[in-house]
């Protein structure tokens, strides 16, 4: 997690400049606010970085108190919101039942412990609360992960959870009926540097290549062949899975609903 938190805080100022897919999969998360939000006087943007859903939900709610909370300092820095947390999401610095929306975008990939994570969420939501997210599947960045493979059994890439795992992990943590979706959306880039420049600047060092002074030349040479394999109409691929889910906190609970958009 230092690692992570470091290589946020360090792409902070230009994240924004790269963060197309970021910004597309915020406005889409938010749209779905058209259907399922209810009232809500406190709203939790967790993950909140430089603020690309702060902004929306802002516009959304003018008449609510929004609380961005992020792990890394200079992201928040960098969020034009009043109110802000800086903390672990594992940890939230919030009462019990003092929240009616939690709304998470592309953070909870960073997660592991998704047990403990929706266990917070669910402790800070009120009954009735209504926890959003969005966050990336395990066919994110399928291409790079292939194209690594060939070159050696080390995990370039990071491992994405799949959508029924995140489901059953809802239910465990007490939320009612979680809803689940999936999208494919697809980048497209002249090089494979390109793609690996883009991730390092929005901060995902962990997906990127390594040094190339560490790994050797050879080796980044040929995942960089193994790649252009995919190359079509003369620009090479960056498939995203990614997963939308929304659960409300409740005392009963049922299975979990599953929607493919792909």
């Amino acid at each position: 997690m230092p690692q992570i938190r470091s290589a946020f805080n360090k792409a902070s100022s230009r994240y924004d400049e790269h963060a197309f897919l970021q910004k597309e999969i915020a406005t889409r998360l938010d749209a779905k606010l058209d259907v399922i939000s209810g009232t809500s006087k406190v709203i939790l943007d967790l993950g909140a970085g430089t603020g690309l859903l702060s902004k929306q939900l802002t516009k959304r709610f003018p008449d609510s108190q929004l609380i961005c909370l992020d792990f890394a300092q200079a992201s928040l820095n960098n969020n034009p919101s009043k109110n802000k947390l800086c903390a672990d999401a594992y940890h939230l610095p919030l009462a019990d039942n003092s929240v009616d929306m939690v709304i998470s975008s592309l953070m909870m990939q960073w997660c592991p412990n998704l047990k403990q994570l929706f266990s917070e969420c669910h402790r800070v939501l009120r009954n009735d609360g209504l926890i959003l997210f969005s966050t990336f599947g395990p066919d994110t960045l399928k291409e790079l992960k292939k194209s690594w493979s060939v070159v050696d059994s080390e995990a370039h890439v990071n491992t994405f959870t799949d959508m029924h795992d995140i489901g059953d992990q809802m239910l465990g943590a007490g939320f009612q009926s979680p809803v689940m979706e999936m999208e494919t959306l697809t980048l497209t880039y002249q090089t494979v540097t390109d793609l690996l420049r883009d991730l390092k600047a929005i901060g995902a060092q962990t997906v990127s290549a390594r040094s190339k002074s560490l790994m050797g030349k050879d080796k980044f040479q040929l995942m960089i062949k193994m790649y252009e394999s995919y190359r079509k109409d003369g620009k090479l691929p960056a498939t995203y899975e990614v997963i939308y889910g929304h659960a409300w906190k409740r005392s009963s609970t049922l299975g979990v609903i599953e929607i493919n958009n792909s």
